[in-house]
């Protein structure tokens, strides 16, 4: 038997291309009747570029900085949920009820998201692919490609189609 799907976690990278993402997102949480809990991870600064940040600014600093990066990103994801629900799904005024939660994280990709999958008992990962350059055929993406290897949950890999989609956050 094919557990119930009751949360889903919908991981971004807040491209303008994560619209078309989230629409899978909402159409499966509307089908399986589920939450969303929307994830966007800010990628950790590497030791080498934090030391040279404090060099010009105070550790203090760097922290506010960084706690504003945390809340202009859930403002911002906000900000494009109610105007994808209201463009998107007029016919569900429950649209934006279905997400859960917002959590915007610092760390590296792959492992916040499959920690936070875990710690926030999601049943399925939904996320985006992007192919990159030559390779794009071949290969996911690194983050991509991480969390198919160590993840026991499934996962929704929706990839970009070339050239823009029909739905882009840039146009809201």
């Amino acid at each position: 038997m094919i557990p119930k799907i009751q949360k889903i976690l919908y991981t971004t990278d807040l491209s303008d291309n994560s619209a078309f993402v989230l629409r899978y997102a909402i159409n499966s949480a509307r089908k399986h009747d589920a939450r969303i809990i929307i994830l966007h991870v800010l990628e950790r600064m590497s030791v080498t570029a934090e030391a040279m940040a404090l060099s010009y600014i105070s550790e203090e600093q760097l922290r506010k900085n960084q706690e504003e990066a945390i809340i202009y990103a859930t403002d911002r994801i906000q900000k494009r949920l109610k105007i994808f629900c209201e463009k998107e799904f007029k016919d569900d005024p429950k649209c934006t009820d279905r997400v859960e939660s917002i959590k915007v994280c610092e760390g590296f990709p792959a492992d916040t998201i499959l920690r936070m999958a875990d710690e926030l008992n999601c049943d399925v990962i939904i996320m985006g692919t992007h192919g990159k350059g030559i390779i794009a055929n071949t290969f996911l993406g690194s983050t991509s490609k991480r969390i198919l290897r160590r993840t026991r949950k499934p996962v929704f890999m929706i990839p970009l189609p070339k050239g823009e989609t029909d739905i882009r956050f840039h146009d809201m």
